[in-house]
């Protein structure tokens, strides 16, 4: 049986593949190609039969050069958000406090991971970085290879541009993540 799709969540993501596409004038073939996400599943996406998880979300993201939160926002004012939770990913909900700002290079998340979850991400955008707070809980980051602990009241900053991940240490775990995008 097939996993319900959150359908507000769903119109977003998929208005705003079909929108970068346009601006970009790409294929699916092409876009596939940029972001590693079969040309299958990208149609699937933009005809709402298929949510992304998040780490299908980031790479579609990354490869088109796009803010996370721009997927997160498209019928939705600028600043703050509704908690998303993806369907796929039950034990992490994503919350968007400030969407991408192009003219500072910056949107802030908060994030929260349940029942001991890992979320590995792949590679950003070069020279993106993710600044870290942990608000309960203790956070594992994935660094180098090498788990980091970061507890309650403690920063790190992430370079995002390389292959990473999370997880939650202490049952609930929720942070706040600053990902600064360069300037171009």
């Amino acid at each position: 049986m097939k996993a319900p799709i959150n359908q507000a969540l769903a119109t977003s993501i998929s208005q705003r593949l079909k929108q970068v596409r346009a601006e970009k004038g790409l294929s699916l073939d092409k876009t596939a190609a940029l972001t590693g996400v079969s040309k299958a599943m990208l149609g699937q996406i933009e005809r709402m039969e298929s949510s992304p998880t998040i780490a299908v979300l980031w790479k579609i993201a990354s490869g088109l050069t796009c803010s996370f939160s721009s997927f997160l926002q498209a019928n939705k004012p600028v600043a703050g958000s509704d908690v998303e939770q993806f369907v796929d990913d039950p034990n992490m909900s994503v919350k968007a406090l400030f969407t991408f700002d192009p003219q500072k290079g910056f949107e802030v998340f908060e994030i929260t991971l349940s029942h001991y979850h890992t979320q590995v991400s792949t590679a950003h955008q070069s020279g993106v970085t993710e600044h870290i707070h942990v608000t309960k809980g203790s956070l594992g980051l994935l660094v180098d290879g090498q788990w980091v602990e970061v507890k309650q009241g403690q920063q790190f900053v992430l370079n995002a541009d390389l292959d990473h991940g999370y997880r939650d240490n202490s049952g609930t775990t929720t942070f706040i993540v600053v990902i600064h995008y360069p300037l171009s």
